[in-house]
C-alpha cells in the first residue's frame, strides 16, 4: 500500500522515457519523474521516496525531503493567498494548501505558521491546518516526571509557551521557567515537570532535580572551554547576568559551580570561575 503524505519504500518495476514506475508489491505503481531518477539505480531495487498527489491530482514519487510530512506539524512559510486559501512551502515543486477553513487566523503571504499536514478524507488531498488544537490531545497521557520529551513552540500565551509534544500533546512552558531565548517553530528537547489532574502538561527546559546538576554543569563546562578557561560570573553575579551568558537561572548556576567546585573542575575567586 502506498501513502500519501509519508515515505514509501518502493521497488523499482520499470524505466520509461518519463521516468520510473515503482511498485508496492500490491499491484500499485506511482511514477518518480526522470529528475529524481537517482544514476544508479537497478530493475527490483527498493527506493524510498515520498509519495504525494501533483498539481494534476495524480499520486507520484519524489527524492526530494519535504518539511512535513502526514500526520505532523512543521512552522512553514505562506508564499502565496489565493481564492481557496493560503499555500505554504513545505519543500516540494507544489506548494501545500491551507484552506481558510482551516486557518485559525487569517494568514499572510511571507509569514510563518505552524501547520498540521493531514488527508482530507472527502477530497483525498493533503491539506494543511493552523487550527493545531483539533489535532491534540492529553486524554489518557502517561508521563513521568523528568522524562525527556521533543517539542515544537506553537504559540506565545499569557502565562508562557504553549508546545506540541511529539505531533500528539499540548504542554506548556511557564515564562518563569525560560533561561534563554525561543521562538515560535523552535524545535528542541524538554522536560516532563508536572502532569496536572486535568491532564495539562507543565513542561521544563531543564532536568528537575537532581538530575538537573549533570547537564547544567556540562553547559558550563562547554562555556567555559570556549572562553579560554575563564568566565566573569560567580554566585554574586546578577541573574540578568546569569541569564544572558549561560541562559541558566541563577539557582541552577549555583548548584552547577557548587557541584564542579567539589569535583575539583573549577576555581571560583572574586572576578569568576576558572577552569583547573
Amino acid at each position: 500500500m502506498i501513502v500519501l503524505g509519508n515515505y514509501n519504500t518502493l521497488k523499482v518495476l520499470r524505466s520509461t522515457r518519463i521516468g520510473l514506475f515503482l511498485g508496492d508489491g500490491e499491484g500499485t505503481e506511482v511514477l518518480l519523474p526522470n529528475k529524481y531518477v537517482p544514476e544508479d539505480f537497478e530493475i527490483d531495487m527498493d527506493l524510498q521516496v515520498f509519495c504525494y498527489l501533483d498539481s494534476s491530482e495524480r499520486p507520484i514519487a519524489t527524492t526530494l525531503t519535504p518539511l512535513i510530512t502526514r500526520n505532523s506539524f512543521a512552522f512553514l512559510k505562506v508564499v502565496e493567498v489565493g481564492a481557496y486559501g493560503a499555500f505554504v512551502d513545505w519543500g516540494l515543486e507544489k506548494h501545500l494548501l491551507v484552506p481558510f477553513r482551516e486557518q485559525q487566523t487569517r494568514m499572510e503571504e511571507g509569514k510563518s505558521y505552524v501547520v498540521y499536514c493531514y488527508l482530507d478524507e472527502e477530497s483525498f488531498r493533503l491539506t494543511g491546518s493552523t487550527r493545531i488544537n483539533k489535532f491534540l490531545s492529553n486524554d489518557g497521557v502517561d508521563f513521568t516526571t523528568n522524562a525527556e520529551v521533543d517539542i515544537l513552540i506553537a504559540r506565545k500565551s499569557p502565562l508562557g509557551w504553549e508546545t506540541i509534544i511529539g505531533n500528539a500533546h499540548k504542554g506548556l512552558i511557564f515564562d518563569s521557567d525560560v533561561f534563554r531565548p525561543i521562538a515560535i517553530g523552535d524545535r528542541m528537547k524538554a522536560y516532563i515537570k508536572n502532569v496536572r489532574e486535568d491532564n495539562k502538561i507543565d513542561l521544563s527546559l531543564q532536568p528537575i532535580g537532581a538530575k538537573m546538576l549533570e547537564p547544567t554543569a556540562q553547559i558550563i563546562l562547554e562555556k567555559l572551554i570556549t572562553s579560554n578557561g575563564f568566565l566573569g560570573l560567580h554566585d554574586k553575579s546578577s541573574p540578568e547576568a546569569i541569564q544572558e551568558a549561560l541562559h541558566l537561572s541563577k539557582k541552577a548556576f549555583k548548584k552547577a559551580i557548587g557541584t564542579l567546585y567539589k569535583e575539583r573542575k573549577i576555581v571560583i575567586k572574586d572576578d569568576g570561575i576558572y577552569l583547573t
